[in-house]
């Protein structure tokens, strides 16, 4: 009897233990895809790498604390089906995020102004115009002169119009945003970040890779969150979604970081405006950054070729779009692949409206920039 006690004892015990492992082996599987852990805050900035921030306004940072996950990359099931030649990825866990920061922005005005302004002509011996329109601020050790001749070299690109993809789009602040609807004033417990992406930069991203596609121009666009729980170390971040796409996508020539950026003077915000086509606008800003030899970046003159195209592309279609490409010691994951730009749409003092259509125009102009030099190099051979 003591025998069959200890035998049916030790048979409910083994019955435990695998119906307890049983129920472990979903919850592993649930939590174990896309959730690598990387050293978020402690990634050391890179040699050159800033906050894109041209005007010296300080973007507000997240508190330095929580963990960034970098799960593996898969289409996200929650989309729409995305246009013909886009291929959209997200990791399950920056898709777990897409709520964590709710977009708010109540209309009290407690913060202070918003202030429409039309960035023109600058002018200024740092300043100089491109041969078909636009300008470049020259903030580097190259002659004015000098950077012209260089900004009329065609981009060494090998592009094609047979949707294999060729432009990479990603964000790292990713969580960047703006203002719902011009009231004049903004609220001042909103700080213009969301990880809701139908208002924070992917909806930016969306516009420019719509007309892309449309134009049959492969696009990939990398919708995953960088700056979330943490502000600081998001370029390493991106950094390491832009080599797994470009190992994946070896096609991929031009990789652009769409961003917003963030213009105040003292309480009052600057929303960067322009009309085009009777219909009001963010403006845009090229940032091209320039190796000052320390920076690791030797073929950074292919990007500003680039920057230079597109540019004059953009201010040829749509007068007034763009403010002066900046070229100045700036890295921003430029040196990863030779099409690499990251371009400002708009700023905190836009609204969400205003931002996408300037991205529509971005991907109208950069259609055609690709377009003339798919062309040109065809001609060539």
């Amino acid at each position: 009897m003591r025998l069959k006690l200890k035998t049916a004892a030790l048979f409910c015990g083994i019955s435990a233990v695998l119906m307890t492992a049983q129920q472990a082996v979903p919850f592993m599987k649930r939590t174990k895809i896309g959730m690598t852990a990387l050293p978020y805050a402690a990634d050391a900035p890179e040699s050159g790498e800033q906050s894109a921030e041209p005007s010296g306004a300080e973007k507000q940072q997240e508190p330095v604390s929580g963990s960034y996950t970098a799960p593996e990359a898969h289409a996200p099931a929650a989309e729409a089906p995305a246009p013909e030649h886009v291929i959209n990825i997200e990791s399950s866990g920056s898709q777990a995020m897409w709520h964590a920061r709710p977009y708010q922005c109540p209309d009290t005005q407690t913060g202070g102004k918003i202030l429409d302004k039309h960035f023109g002509t600058q002018k200024g011996t740092m300043f100089f115009a491109l041969p078909n329109g636009g300008q470049v601020r020259n903030s580097t050790f190259w002659s004015n002169s000098d950077l012209l001749a260089e900004s009329k070299i065609k981009p060494s690109l090998d592009l094609k119009l047979d949707g294999t993809p060729m432009v990479l789009i990603y964000h790292t602040h990713t969580t960047e945003s703006y203002v719902a609807e011009k009231t004049g004033g903004y609220d001042s417990s909103f700080n213009f970040r969301t990880t809701e992406p139908d208002k924070d930069m992917v909806a930016v991203g969306d516009a420019i890779a719509e007309q892309l596609s449309a134009a049959g121009i492969g696009v990939v666009h990398a919708k995953e969150i960088h700056d979330y729980p943490v502000w600081s170390g998001a370029y390493g971040n991106s950094a390491k979604t832009i080599r797994s796409v470009l190992e994946e996508y070896p096609s991929i020539c031009i990789a652009l970081d769409i961003h917003r950026d963030a213009i105040a003077d003292g309480s009052t915000v600057i929303a960067p405006v322009c009309t085009v086509n009777g219909r009001q606008s963010a403006q845009i800003m090229i940032i091209s950054g320039c190796d000052d030899g320390t920076m690791g970046m030797p073929n950074y003159r292919e990007n500003f070729h680039l920057a230079s195209a597109l540019q004059q592309n953009a201010e040829t279609l749509f007068p007034g779009l763009t403010r002066p490409i900046m070229f100045d010691y700036r890295k921003y994951n430029q040196n990863l692949t030779n099409g690499s730009l990251l371009i400002e749409v708009g700023s905190q003092g836009n609204t969400l409206e205003e931002a996408r259509y300037a991205g529509e125009l971005v991907g109208r102009s950069l259609s055609e920039t690709i377009r003339q030099l798919a062309e040109e190099s065809s001609g060539d051979t």
